[in-house]
């Protein structure tokens, strides 16, 4: 009360305050301990009443009336649940009944804790004494026969006793039963928007709603009748709301149900929640995406609800910290929400304050929120002494491979979310410029949440440099492997001669010249720039789509339809390949000379293929969720697979980390290649397909069609992260007497080459189920048979 009222000059009027210090004092007893500010008449207000009920007439007929005391009146419907208050026909006060049983009900006249009252009454309190108006001081005035009276008023008046009254009031304000001042403009019968808010078009409003200012409500949303938003509120896409109260600074995420309850000021609702009715949520607390908050639960201030959390009784206790900083892709988290300057900072330095020596690279993708967020990253880093070059805007594999060039101690990455662009990552890359380790994950985390990181002096605050030529360094070793590789299956080198025609060995021997076109997707994003030129210089043409660069990366939905527009685009032109680039310049999509469009499971067992059949007796590195089809893949080279757990950073230390490995990769379309770095390339990946089915005398059509069978399946379940524990430790008791492999999750092998893999998620609330085998009837049925059983198992 104290922060938002302040002196009273920002109201016109000069505000003191009288608190209980140690003991109760009553609502007459805080009053006489400043009965010396006041000489004259004095208003008293109930502050948890909503009210537009006119005080100068109230004030008036006191002074007509000669009254030591006024009590400021109104007649409800049902006094059960207040001070019913009677007068005879001058309005005199001839007696009070608080709070009336249903044999007590002699008026419908009651109390509304407003009072008007001469100094002198607050005679009859003692100071330092428990005393209170209704219960105290009037009984007294009215035994001492003191002039008291009651004025009606027919104003609206409201007791905000607890949250159903205090929407109800919200509901009244919306029907007009309350003349307020300064209202928000207008816009249609029903719908007050304020200044500078963006409703999406495809918005649905069913008024009376009202909506603050500087709000952004997403596409397909839908703000049901009573609904009130403060300002500064984010709305997602598609998601509902059903009369809920929002305070400002608040964040929904998408597909997020909201029913009759209260959010608070700075509280975040992540995506795919529902808050139940008569729920609140306190200041600035935090529900992980898909967690459930049970009707009437309670949530205090500054509390972190998990993900997939089911919570049926209110959060009163602990500030329940987020279990890890880091997840699958470094930190993550929503864009200046979660993540914020001030985090940052603060992250940075606990990272640099972990590192013995060296500079620290720091790179980002084109958005201007990664630049905002980097820029932070970069003044945390320099506060600990740490010396920084800002590689700036920056294809991540370019700024990875620079790592080792520099003899860096590690690397900073920031960028946003291709599946969320609302989310922005910051990763962490050691000098080898492999992703860091859990136990460097930890001793970070350690260092964040204790603060422990001693800044600097200001003579030894680091330096910030600007690194030139990186772009052109990282060019002139990628066309030295792809221009200059020599093929361990006969011993013959390749070469593709910048700005020519190129020579092409065809399955014949015959040799074949002519000019491969190439179609590249941008994606909106200013990574892919750089592949045109490298194409180029090896006599590759090229037609790019979507390049034209936007303030926020395109949506999943957008790249689904920019990857039919990049196939229509390569069957027009009849060109070899089609391109697309995402994930920072990390994640590839191909398309074949068909149109088809080349992504998951596929395009790791193409690419094992095309890179294998050139390097036999070599390995490749798969993760354990991977399909059988790369060991049959394998087989056909003398080749060795190994497998590792199932997440990126494991792939990428495994790979690195291994002699005669050629090849490192997975589903999700990103791969290394050790022998030209230690990190995801996609423009690499690129000239690695080109070079080697150009040496082989294959099409990437031919080369899919070689393919062995794929037969591989995956489903979903929504788990609670407290059952993902239960339900792993039931399978493998269940499953004893078949062969069983744990390096990952519960790999287990249903009948001859057909396996189960059930993997706990290790970010969201699921747990995912593989299936894969030679027998697509089989597969689908075992992967429905795991599916309901670890549904049952949650329970069981």
């Amino acid at each position: 009360i104290r922060d938002h009222f302040g002196d009273g000059k920002d109201f016109g009027c000069k505000i003191s305050y009288s608190t209980e210090e140690g003991k109760a004092l009553g609502t007459a007893g805080c009053v006489k301990q400043i009965q010396d500010q006041f000489d004259s008449t004095f208003l008293v207000i109930s502050g948890d009443s909503l009210t537009d009920m006119d005080l100068t007439k109230a004030i008036k007929f006191h002074k007509e009336k000669k009254s030591k005391a006024t009590l400021v009146l109104k007649r409800v419907e049902n006094p059960l649940d207040y001070g019913v208050v009677i007068t005879d026909g001058e309005q005199r006060i001839k007696r009070f009944v608080e709070k009336p049983g249903a044999s007590e009900i002699f008026s419908d006249t009651v109390n509304t804790g407003t009072y008007i009252l001469e100094p002198e009454v607050m005679l009859y309190v003692i100071l330092g004494r428990e005393q209170d108006f209704s219960n105290d001081l009037f009984p007294l005035l009215l035994l001492r026969n003191e002039p008291m009276y009651g004025y009606v008023d027919d104003g609206y008046w409201c007791d905000i006793g607890n949250l159903q009254v205090y929407r109800q009031a919200h509901q009244d304000i919306l029907d007009g039963k309350l003349k307020l001042k300064n209202m928000l403009p207008e816009i249609r019968p029903g719908v007050w928007v304020g200044e500078g808010s963006e409703i999406d078009a495809s918005v649905r409003i069913e008024p009376p709603v009202i909506i603050g200012r500087n709000c952004r409500i997403g596409r397909d949303a839908v703000i049901e009748e009573y609904s009130v938003l403060g300002d500064n509120v984010v709305i997602q896409e598609k998601a509902v709301l059903k009369r809920p109260v929002i305070w400002s600074n608040v964040y929904v995420g998408s597909q997020t149900n909201l029913t009759a309850c209260v959010l608070c000021n700075g509280s975040t609702v992540h995506n795919s929640c529902e808050i139940s009715e008569g729920a609140i949520l306190g200041a600035n607390s935090n529900v992980g995406q898909e967690a459930h908050i049970s009707p009437d639960v309670r949530i205090w201030p500054d509390k972190l609800i998990d993900s997939g959390a089911k919570v049926t009784s209110s959060v009163i206790w602990g500030t329940k910290a987020p279990r890890t900083l880091f997840g699958a892709h470094g930190v993550r988290g929503l864009a200046n929400i979660d993540i914020t300057p001030e985090f940052a900072v603060n992250l940075a330095a606990a990272y640099g304050s972990t590192l013995k020596s060296g500079p620290v690279l720091v790179s980002r993708d084109y958005w201007r929120v990664s630049q905002m967020i980097s820029r932070a990253m970069v003044s945390g880093l320099v506060s600990v002494g740490v010396e920084v070059q800002n590689l700036e805007s920056m294809p991540l594999p370019i700024s990875r491979y620079h790592v080792k060039t520099q003899r860096a101690a590690g690397l900073l990455h920031v960028r946003v979310s291709q599946r969320e662009p609302d989310k922005v990552s910051i990763e962490f890359f050691d000098s080898e410029g492999i992703a860091i380790t859990k136990a460097m994950e930890r001793k970070i985390e350690s260092t964040f949440f204790k603060e422990d990181f001693p800044r600097c002096l200001p003579s030894d605050v680091g330096s910030i440099t600007f690194p030139s030529r990186v772009r052109e360094y990282y060019a002139d070793e990628f066309l030295k492997h792809v221009k200059g590789q020599v093929f361990e299956e006969d011993k013959v080198p390749f070469c593709i001669v910048p700005g020519s025609n190129y020579t092409r060995k065809t399955k014949s021997g015959a040799i074949a010249t002519q000019a491969p076109k190439v179609v590249i997707d941008y994606a909106m994003a200013e990574t892919g720039v750089i592949l045109p030129d490298l194409l180029g210089q090896i006599g590759i043409e090229t037609v790019v789509l979507n390049s034209s660069i936007r303030n926020m990366p395109p949506r999943p939905e957008e790249r689904i339809g920019m990857r039919k527009q990049l196939a229509d685009v390569v069957r027009a032109l009849n060109a070899e390949l089609g391109v697309q680039i995402g994930r920072n310049a990390e994640q590839v999509t191909l398309v074949d000379e068909t149109g088809q469009i080349i992504r998951g499971e596929l395009l790791l067992a193409v690419i094992a293929d095309i890179i294998l059949r050139d390097k036999p007796g070599r390995s490749i590195v798969v993760p354990v969720n991977s399909s059988s089809t790369i060991e049959r893949i394998a087989a056909r080279y003398n080749c060795k697979v190994v497998r590792c757990k199932a997440s990126e950073t494991e792939i990428g230390s495994t790979t690195a980390k291994l002699e005669g490995a050629v090849l490192g990769g997975s589903a999700n379309g990103c791969f290394i290649f050790p022998e030209f770095q230690n990190g995801y390339d996609a423009m690499f990946t690129v000239g690695q397909v080109l070079e080697h089915l150009t040496f082989q005398g294959r099409s990437l059509a031919e080369a899919v069609a070689d393919l062995p069978p794929l037969i591989y399946q995956v489903d979903s379940v929504h788990c609670p992260w407290e059952r993902k524990g239960r339900i792993m430790r039931l399978l493998v008791e269940k499953h004893q007497d078949r062969p069983m492999e744990l390096l990952d999750g519960v790999k287990i092998q249903t009948r001859p080459d057909h396996w189960i893999l059930v993997l706990p998620d290790a970010v969201e609330p699921l747990v995912h189920i593989y299936a894969d085998g030679l027998d697509l009837q089989q597969t689908s049925a075992d992967l429905n048979e795991y599916t309901q059983l670890v549904r049952y198992l949650q329970n069981a």
